[in-house]
Formats: C-alpha cells, sequence, structure tokens
C-alpha cells in the first residue's frame, strides 16, 4: 500500500497575502531525508517559520511553513515540488531492494565562459541568473584585466538534467545576455574538461583558522565578533533522556540566521541519528527553539556521556558558526575567504556564493579576483580593489 505521486509532496499557498507556504512531504523514511529537504527549500531562497516531522521509522509525516527570503524572489513552485519528489524514496515495498540499481549518475559537469566589459555588481547578476534557472555552481575562477574586461569561468551542473539539451543551452545563454547586454564581448557554455579538475589550495595557516573544530572567543582572531553579536551568538543544547523509554530529546534555544535549520538537520544527518519526531517553533525576539526526539542508528537511546558531549558541541560549533570567513591584507588588495560545510554526502551549503556576491553589491566593493574550490569545506576567495 502506497500513496499517488501527486500527494507525496504538497504546496499549499497561504489563504491571505503575505501567509506561509505550507509544504507537506508524505513518504517512504530514510535517514537525513529531513536535512535533504531542508536543503532544497534553502536553494530555492526559502525560509522555514516552523514545522513539524513525525515518522516511525519505515513512514514519515512532514509539515513545513515556508516564505520566501526576499520579496523580490521568484519561485518556482512547479519545479521546487518536482525537486523534492526526486529525493523522496519510492512509495513502493520494494523501493529498499532496489537502491543500488536506482543510484543516478553524478551530474556532468559544464564549463560557462564569458568574456565582458566589467562593472559593479555583475558577478552577482550573473551568479542571480544561474541559481533562477537552477543551475549549481561548483566552481569559479574570476580575472579582472587591466583595461577594465572580465573572464568567468563557471564549472556548472544542472538540477534539472537538461543542459546537455540544445533547448536548454539556448535558454541559459539567452538569460545571460539579457543581464550582461552589450557589454559581453563572447561566451560559450560546453562539457567540463581537464582544467575543472586543477584548482588551488590554501595555505595550511589559513586552512587552520578556518576549518578548526572549536573557535574561541579568546583568541585574537580575524573572524572576531563585536561585543553585541558575541551576546547575541549564544546557544544551548540540552539532552534529557527521561521523557521517552525509546528516545533522546535534544532541546535547543539558538539566534536564527538563514539556513538554520538545515545546519541542525545536516549535522545529526552525518551522525547517522534518526529523527523520530521534531517541532520547530517560530522566531520569537530572534531566537528559535527546537524540540527533537532522537535515535541513534541501532534505534538505541544516546546514553554515553561522551557521544552526548560531541554531539552538543558540534551542533553549537555548525549553529553559531554556519560560514568562516577571514580578511586579510594582500599588498594592495584586501581579500575575503569565506568557507561554508560540505555534507558527507557532498552536498555543500545552498546559496552562499549569491549571498556573498550580493552583500558586496550593496557594499559598493568592486570585486578584482575570484576563486571558488573544494575541501572538507568549500571556500572560495574574493579579492576587493575598491570601495564606493
Amino acid at each position: 500500500m502506497g500513496v499517488l505521486n501527486d500527494d507525496v509532496v504538497l504546496i499549499q499557498k497561504g489563504s491571505k497575502p503575505g501567509e506561509p507556504y505550507v509544504i507537506t512531504v508524505n513518504c517512504p523514511d530514510k535517514t537525513g531525508l529531513g536535512c535533504d529537504i531542508c536543503r532544497i527549500i534553502l536553494d530555492f531562497g526559502l525560509y522555514i517559520t516552523k514545522g513539524d516531522i513525525s515518522t516511525d521509522g519505515i513512514w514519515c509525516y512532514i509539515v513545513l511553513w515556508v516564505v520566501p527570503h526576499s520579496s523580490s524572489l521568484s519561485i518556482r513552485w512547479s519545479n521546487l515540488k518536482d525537486r523534492l519528489l526526486s529525493i523522496c524514496p519510492p512509495c513502493s515495498a520494494s523501493y529498499c531492494f532496489n537502491l543500488q540499481a536506482n543510484c543516478t549518475a553524478p551530474s556532468p559537469v559544464y564549463l560557462l565562459k564569458f568574456f565582458s566589459l566589467d562593472r559593479k555588481g555583475l558577478l552577482h547578476d550573473v551568479t542571480q541568473v544561474l541559481c533562477e534557472l537552477e543551475l549549481s555552481i561548483q566552481r569559479v575562477k574570476v580575472m579582472t584585466t587591466p583595461d577594465d574586461r572580465v573572464l568567468d569561468l563557471f564549472f556548472i551542473t544542472d538540477n534539472l538534467d537538461l543542459l546537455h539539451t540544445n533547448q536548454r543551452q539556448e535558454d541559459t545563454l539567452e538569460q545571460l545576455n539579457a543581464v550582461l547586454g552589450e557589454s559581453c564581448i563572447s561566451y560559450e557554455l560546453q562539457l567540463a574538461g581537464p582544467e575543472y579538475k586543477n584548482h588551488q589550495c590554501i595555505s595550511p595557516v589559513i586552512a587552520e583558522e578556518l576549518f578548526r573544530c572549536e573557535l574561541s572567543d579568546k583568541e585574537s582572531r580575524s573572524q572576531a565578533l563585536s561585543p553585541d553579536m558575541t551576546i547575541l551568538k549564544k546557544a544551548t543544547v540540552v539532552v534529557d533522556n527521561s521523557l521517552s523509554p525509546a528516545h533522546t530529546l535534544l532541546q535547543i534555544h539558538c539566534v536564527d540566521h538563514k539556513g538554520l535549520v538545515y545546519d541542525i538537520l545536516r549535522t545529526l544527518k552525518d551522525y547517522n541519528i534518526k529523527i523520530s519526531y521534531g517541532r520547530f517553533s517560530q522566531n520569537t525576539k530572534g531566537y528559535r527553539d527546537l524540540d527533537l526526539f532522537i535515535q541513534q542508528k541501532d534505534g538505541k537511546k544516546i546514553v554515553d556521556l561522551e557521544k552526548q558531549t560531541a554531539l552538543c558541541s558540534r551542533l553549537k560549533v555548525e549553529m553559531l558558526h554556519p560560514l568562516r570567513v577571514v580578511i586579510s591584507n594582500r599588498g594592495p588588495d584586501t581579500e575575503l575567504l569565506v568557507a561554508n560545510p560540505v555534507e558527507l554526502s557532498g552536498n555543500g551549503r545552498p546559496r552562499v556564493f549569491f549571498d556573498a556576491t550580493l552583500a558586496l553589491k550593496l557594499l559598493g566593493i568592486c570585486i578584482f579576483s575570484v576563486s571558488r574550490h573544494e575541501t572538507g569545506w568549500k571556500p572560495f576567495r574574493k579579492t576587493p580593489i575598491s570601495t564606493l
């Protein structure tokens, strides 16, 4: 017995303007499904206002209330539904025997190359087009010449797996041409070659500063917080094994930020922890509360104190520092290095490049060069050369 495919994912518009959309997912369960759903929702530029998760270990029922992060975003709700359907286990009693046979090959990487006249905000405008087209940026290389021209190399994959078709390629180049206009000198789109495998490594000193598991408030660090932010950047994680004979209760209280629910569920997924029931409360004075009844992969509670401490510590790090930022001087230029976490599955945090380029555009900061590559985290460099 199962449900119709159309009933696996339902998206209902709010009854009044400004009210959240309600996303309902009703399908077979798997460890990390909640994380995968939240990642796609974040990738579409949506914010989870509240939510409920319930599962018996075989079947799950998830309800999330979402709103766009920005009123200027145009959400393709039908595409969102298709993306969510693509990660839900099939509603078949035999699906678990066919998982290996149904595994899809990684999406091919394409190289989008264009040469144009430079202008403020160009990089973000191109990034916005790629996000709207559901093209994921895997790597970027931007080089600006002394005569104010720019060569941009975007290594991208297609979330719709249609970039091999002429129509999809024509639509992509047409949308880019609308943004670049007459400033575009040339552009091309093709399968990436060996150049995709070549990447620049960051220095060991910067890597140590970015990727250490614990960040100390006592250290004099480039990402040190202001006194006001230090007060806000507090999180509590309480472990309670007294309320349920079969589950451990995690009670989380933390300052809200973009992607908070994803950061929490991503951490639990990487620890192979299953959520049997969860509730995400609404934002109250800038804070969020989450109650999660969880089990280890073997179906048991987390009673080992060392495991509890390790999990709580990791959750705090991921909630309080979802991104790592280093700003340093490079001669006449200033280098901004941003790193975001990568799941064990290889998926990086969505829209980090989009948000970083938007922030620099709004601040009037010009970008001289960019490189983006991967390690255990996904870091990328930006070298701003002037401000307005």
